[in-house]
């Protein structure tokens, strides 16, 4: 039996089969070679929640571009995913084009650390960012009363498959940040001679930096 534990990142998303809106799926099996991005909310038919899934569905396709799935999840049956979906399109003409998944018995969510508590027995508004190997690359964990900015969950996204493609990291809110706009930061030096290297690039103007482990470039 699985140790029931807080996920951490790093780790392989673990396998389940669950009931969706959309039919069975295995995760993370079915989006083999794709990112996902699952999310889970307190309960359907709550105001905080539909606003949430009308942005998410609006976003979907920003998501698509960037080879990403979204699912969401919540301790709700199937049929009341299915009523609250129908409900959103017909009362926000904003169609849900992701699958839902109902965890009426909390296996799933409990099993990702979902449920907290000290928040009550709803699943708390969590995210987990997988990518298209199975690996859970960046949690978020909301509170029931605040909800998600699905800007900034594309925005990390984002951020995290720019940091795989280019071995780069990147600054707070980029590609809009304050000191180096919408440059990445090269890793630090690891070494007295790269760091001394690093120094005279600097003085002749070959590399923009604040000092040697603060160098940045623009992306391309």
């Amino acid at each position: 039996m699985e140790e029931i534990r807080m996920k951490l990142l790093g780790e392989k998303f673990p396998s389940m089969e669950v009931v969706t809106t959309h039919g069975i799926k295995r995760l993370p099996e079915d989006y083999a070679g794709k990112w996902f991005v699952l999310f889970s909310h307190p309960a359907d038919f709550t105001p905080v929640c539909t606003t949430e899934f009308v942005e998410f569905a609006r976003k979907a396709n920003d998501f698509k571009e960037l080879n990403t799935e979204l699912i969401g999840l919540s301790v709700d049956q199937v049929f009341s995913h299915i009523k609250w979906v129908e409900w959103i399109k017909d009362n926000t003409n904003i169609a849900i084009p992701f699958p839902v998944i109902a965890d009426d018995l909390g296996k799933v969510s409990n099993q990702l650390g979902m449920i907290h508590p000290g928040k009550g027995t709803n699943t708390v508004r969590a995210v987990f960012i997988v990518d298209d190997k199975g690996t859970i690359r960046l949690i978020m964990y909301y509170p029931q009363e605040v909800g998600r900015n699905v800007d900034e969950i594309l925005r990390a996204l984002k951020a995290l498959q720019t940091a795989d493609q280019y071995g780069v990291a990147l600054p707070e809110k980029w590609p809009n940040n304050y000191l180096i706009k919408d440059h990445v930061i090269v890793p630090p030096s690891t070494n007295e001679a790269s760091a001394n290297e690093r120094k005279e690039k600097i003085k002749s103007k070959e590399i923009e930096a604040f000092d040697w482990w603060f160098v940045h470039k623009p992306l391309k």
